[in-house]
């Protein structure tokens, strides 16, 4: 993340965004697919890092191999040929238009109750309690239902997971270098790959 000044000032967070270019791949029709979506590809890759399968659908478009691939539903089939190149600005502008983020959230690894879920913990040191502090106590009756019930928030896998942020407001299209900057943070670390849905 860095920050910009608004006209007004105001020191605004804001996340800087590599978004294309993206090359169209695949063009899915209601008559032939059931569907109509078009699909982009982007982060171009040699063909030992491609399966023959995708060589071949590369090929088809007439680009080179590319790392990832992401379906967007909408008919652009009258607009958009195979091998079409989209660029930042041909999607965004600097009008204030609002835009949504998808990714995938750092992974936190194995987490225990307090930090997963935020518990404060069984309490003081007293009645014999020996490093009880972050664990998280009493978990359901006795005689009725016998069993820890489902849904029940336990230590565990936290983070990692598809997270999709709304509403993030685009600051600025840099189109020379295919970048856009939102207001706001994104999920996922630097690096990573995000969608945006305009």
């Amino acid at each position: 993340m860095t920050s910009v000044f608004s006209a007004e000032g105001k020191n605004m967070p804001c996340t800087v965004i590599e978004a294309g270019p993206c090359v169209v791949t695949q063009l899915r029709t209601v008559e032939k697919d059931g569907y109509a979506a078009v699909q982009l590809a982007y982060d171009e890759t040699t063909e030992k890092h491609a399966s023959a399968p995708l060589q071949g659908h590369f090929k088809k478009a007439g680009t080179t191999p590319k790392r990832k691939l992401v379906e967007f539903p909408a008919d652009f089939a009258r607009e958009l040929n195979l091998g079409d190149v989209l660029t930042v600005s041909d999607i965004f502008a600097e009008d204030g238009t609002f835009v949504d983020v998808v990714g995938t959230s750092k992974g936190r690894g194995f987490q225990g109750v307090v930090h997963r879920w935020g518990f404060a913990g069984v309490g003081g040191q007293t009645h014999g309690q020996h490093n009880r502090l972050r664990h998280p106590g009493s978990m359901g009756a006795s005689s009725w239902p016998s069993r820890v019930l489902p849904g029940m928030r336990m230590a565990g896998h936290m983070g990692n997971q598809r997270v999709k942020v709304f509403n993030l407001q685009v600051i600025k299209v840099i189109p020379e270098n295919n970048l856009i900057v939102v207001k706001g943070s994104v999920p996922g670390a630097k690096g990573s790959y995000v969608i945006l849905e305009a």
